[in-house]
């Protein structure tokens, strides 16, 4: 199989991620699910540039507040739900590594806000083209979206690898000759690149040994415990927390604790994804080690 010579990815569940809408909603006291049922319901003239993001979302506010939402209420629940989201970090990983192979575009069902929201992001940076739905004028999964787009990149069909976390979008960018993958989570966006020859590795996926770990030495428990949690909710293993006893000394006021990783998200060896390691124990004040 020849390598794609475009990736063109999904944003938001491949590359970018938000927190619940609950916490929000609970907040300001809307009825669960309000949000997303709300703004899904009001989205397409946004999603296809027929309208501005700030136009869609007054309208959010106006639907809550005839829904019985006080107007307070409403505008504070909008205001706290307009949130930039974050960068997944494996995914960005994979990305920089595709980039030395081929170009890397992203078409997103989004509104005219997005060039904003990937600046402040620093995402405008780690790809070579962004292309909208609100720019196109139609929305995946509808096959001129994808015809649209691959004409704004002056790319052919057959040159392209389009990942998506849903899978209809990707049945119908099979369906104008893309070779397109379902992507529902970071193994599958990996496995995807990985067999198309579009990382170092090749397929990959194989064991690593213990010379490929690395440990997390943070200065207090909570943190450590609260680090090992999140890596493995991210899917490093094993996270195992372990109190270490600085050199010469017995009493546990001067233990770090070290949080013991051996595979990154992508089964290989940890010490390959030194650099988000590094990054998470910046945050905590602590410190990455073999």
């Amino acid at each position: 199989m020849t390598a794609p010579s475009l990736l063109l990815l999904d944003l938001d569940g491949v590359l970018r991620r938000f927190g619940p809408d609950a916490p929000i909603e609970e907040e300001f006291g809307l009825p669960p699910g309000s949000l997303a049922r709300v703004s899904h319901s009001l989205s397409r003239p946004a999603i296809v540039g027929e309208v501005g993001d700030e136009r869609w979302r007054e309208a959010v506010r106006d639907q809550l507040v005839r829904e019985g939402v006080p107007a307070d209420r409403a505008a504070g629940a909008v205001a706290a739900w307009t949130r930039v989201g974050e960068v997944v970090p494996e995914a960005l990983e994979l990305v920089r590594r595709v980039r030395g192979r081929c170009r890397v575009a992203l078409l997103s069902n989004a509104t005219d806000r997005l060039p904003r929201d990937l600046a402040e992001l620093g995402l405008d940076r780690e790809v070579d083209a962004v292309v909208t739905s609100a720019r196109l004028g139609v929305a995946k999964p509808s096959p001129e979206a994808f015809r649209r787009a691959l004409r704004v990149l002056q790319h052919s069909a057959s040159g392209t690898l389009f990942c998506d976390d849903h899978a209809e979008n990707a049945e119908a960018a099979r369906g104008v000759g893309i070779d397109a993958v379902h992507t529902p989570d970071f193994p599958a966006l990996h496995e995807a690149l990985a067999s198309r020859g579009l990382l170092a590795e090749g397929t990959g996926g194989g064991t690593t040994g213990a010379d490929g770990a690395l440990l997390l030495v943070l200065h207090d428990r909570d943190d450590a415990e609260e680090a090992a949690r999140e890596l493995a909710e991210a899917g490093w293993a094993p996270c195992a927390v372990h109190r270490d006893l600085l050199a010469g000394e017995d009493d546990a006021e001067d233990a770090d604790w070290v949080v013991e990783l051996v595979t990154g998200p992508d089964g290989r060896a940890a010490s390959l994804h030194r650099g988000l390691v590094e990054g998470l124990a910046a945050r905590y004040d602590g410190f990455v080690t073999d």
